[in-house]
């Protein structure tokens, strides 16, 4: 099953659903609505007028050449994450995480970064890409710009690092 089609029709529903409700609040008078704008963190976060900012998206997607050995899978998966954490440190990386099921699905990135092209470049660095054991796909999106506040709040309630 080639779950892309699904994906980008439900993203795109979203889209158009948020955009339509962003249009329904701007012709409603705003008189007696609560409004919490904080400025500051609207320009820290590089939110627009929406709260929104543009990202790039990977689908990760299993590869062609998936390691047969467990102990080296095991080692190319501590490495995968170690270039995860690396890249979130750095802040160019600001959601990711894995699919639950054995599909071919495999994971989600969310970067920070304007341009497929400095996306493909930081896809480039992970060992898991290079060794073929993933692939990725990838698309630009636009979502809120406080997704870029998980990776603080996710340290704070995260017992166990990987």
């Amino acid at each position: 099953m080639h779950l892309r089609p699904i994906i980008i029709t439900v993203t795109l529903v979203i889209l158009a659903a948020c955009a339509q409700q962003a249009e329904q609040l701007q012709s409603k008078p705003t008189e007696g609505m609560k409004n919490d704008f904080n400025a500051a963190l609207a320009q820290e976060l590089g939110a627009d007028d929406y709260g929104m900012s543009r990202y790039v998206i990977a689908f990760l997607y299993a590869g062609e050449n998936r390691e047969p050995d467990s102990t080296k899978a095991a080692e190319l998966q501590s490495a995968h994450l170690k270039n995860i954490r690396r890249m979130a440190e750095e802040g160019s990386l600001v959601l990711a995480g894995p699919f639950l099921n054995d599909g071919e699905l495999r994971g989600i990135y969310i970067f920070d970064v304007a341009t497929i092209e400095e996306a493909q470049a930081l896809t480039e660095t992970d060992p898991a890409i290079q060794a073929g054991s993933l692939r990725m796909e990838l698309l630009p999106w636009y979502g809120s710009a406080a997704i870029k506040e998980v990776s603080e709040t996710h340290e704070r309630i995260q017992k166990v690092k990987f």
